[in-house]
């Protein structure tokens, strides 16, 4: 029988990492200030693509944080069982 056995902090470090890189990522947004004065139709659509582009990162480290948080939680749970089933 093989055995499958969680390393816990192997897999926390990793999670930190995630959580530190996640952290970090940075977007800025587009600045209207700094077209002056263009109103070409095409800077609208940029624009407008940009912020579209912009809350999509937005969401998807939303995403990636609730995966981290639930992961950790799900390998803190699967510790203790383990922990209860070694005493």
């Amino acid at each position: 029988m093989q055995k499958i056995k969680l390393d816990y902090s192997e897999v926390i470090q990793q999670l930190n990492d995630v959580k530190k890189q996640l952290s970090e990522l940075h977007l800025p947004s587009p600045s209207e200030t700094k077209l002056g004065q263009n109103q070409l139709t095409f800077t609208k659509e940029w624009l407008q693509r940009e912020e579209n582009l912009q809350k999509m990162v937005i969401q998807y480290m939303q995403a990636v944080q609730k995966n981290v948080e639930d992961t950790h939680a799900n390998v803190d749970i699967l510790k203790k069982q383990d922990e209860a089933i070694v005493k």
